[in-house]
């Protein structure tokens, strides 16, 4: 029997991103419906990548030495009854988990069960050191024996709530949303929730992510990898790696796209591979200490520009100049989150084929 899920639904819970007061719980009974059934031929999970790492029993922190694994990669899937698409990869940006592409704050479907609700298998991850990817404790159980200078652990990083209302483009200043927002600010203590801490500044010079990716791609026999912001570059960066298995990258909202930065040859390279750029709306608002989205952008302008002259195929897709107003930096959970997911799906379809 093929499984069948059934996903929930959810009007808007109140809150402001800023809070004192203590949050207010999403009910199972406010998460919103869908029409019909998801028609699954499997669900599940496994890790891509990860290396043992010999450790003492202060480093391990209980029962004695031995070898961990560290710098593994939490995978999830979800493969459509019907496929009609390649395989979609979605990560996660900084200070969050997978979850960005599940359930939305208010309640309703997010890309990860839309696109296998649209033919293609849907694969969300947790970065290397996040969330169900887990991280390597050691420096800090180091520093907490004396074993090691405190100032040699990583920088354990979070997003302020009020600080992501507006580096998130919900509004021009926390608390108060654009008259054309589409992020559902109603339910942003829900959306508060979704923050982790993010161990990225503890990984050596080369971050695992993109050997992750690299090989997870290679595992899918041709996927389509999409990154998100800390995480917009990620597919660009495991397409370098090894370009084997990879059939187009997606870039949303990354900070900038080094187009300056990568070399005639990894400019060619990439040039190889249909790659689509995505931002939203309100790009030249201020963000925290006067810096704003728009740079990123349009170093972003630049490297298609490049890609396109070297023969690549990249495109710029800026919702605003579509006339859609009001997308927030966290598009895959605004309240027109479907409409920019079938976007995405119009170019994936034109720029691939499915995978015999």
């Amino acid at each position: 029997m093929v499984p069948v899920c059934k996903v929930a639904s959810a009007g808007l819970l109140t809150g402001a991103l800023m809070m004192a007061a203590p949050l207010s719980a999403q009910k199972l009974e406010e998460i919103s419906r869908p029409k019909g059934p998801l028609s699954l031929e499997s669900t599940g999970s496994f890790f891509v990548g990860g290396h043992a790492a010999k450790q003492n029993a202060t480093e391990i922190g209980l029962y004695g030495d031995g070898e961990i694994t560290v710098d593994q990669m939490y995978v999830q899937y979800l493969i459509p009854q019907k496929r009609s698409g390649l395989p979609v990869v979605m990560v996660h940006g900084g200070t969050l988990t997978g979850k960005s592409y599940e359930t939305t704050p208010d309640g309703r479907m997010g890309w990860y069960e839309y696109f296998a609700r649209r033919g293609f298998p849907s694969y969300v991850v947790d970065q290397v050191g996040r969330a169900r990817s887990g991280f390597n404790q050691a420096p800090f159980n180091a520093a907490r024996a004396g074993a090691a200078n405190p100032q040699s652990q990583p920088n354990l990083r979070r997003v302020a709530n009020d600080v992501a209302w507006v580096r998130f483009r919900f509004g021009p200043k926390a608390g108060e949303a654009f008259s054309d927002s589409q992020f559902p600010v109603a339910a942003a203590s829900e959306f508060a929730k979704q923050a982790v801490p993010d161990l990225g500044q503890s990984f050596p010079a080369y971050d695992p992510n993109f050997s992750a990716l690299a090989a997870l791609a290679q595992q899918l026999k041709g996927a389509v990898l999409m990154g998100h912001s800390q995480a917009g570059r990620y597919p660009f960066e495991a397409a370098l790696l090894a370009p084997s298995g990879i059939r187009a990258l997606v870039a949303i909202e990354p900070p900038g796209c080094k187009a300056a930065e990568y070399s005639d040859d990894q400019i060619t390279k990439l040039a190889r591979l249909p790659i689509l750029v995505v931002y939203g709306d309100h790009l030249e608002t201020p963000q925290s200490q006067g810096v704003s989205w728009l740079p990123f952008f349009q170093d972003c302008e630049k490297f298609v520009a490049r890609v396109n002259a070297a023969k690549g195929n990249a495109k710029m897709l800026h919702t605003s100049e579509l006339g859609i107003r009001g997308n927030s930096h966290m598009i895959m959970q605004d309240r027109n989150n479907l409409q920019i997911a079938d976007l995405i799906i119009k170019w994936i379809r034109e720029m691939t084929r499915p995978a015999r």
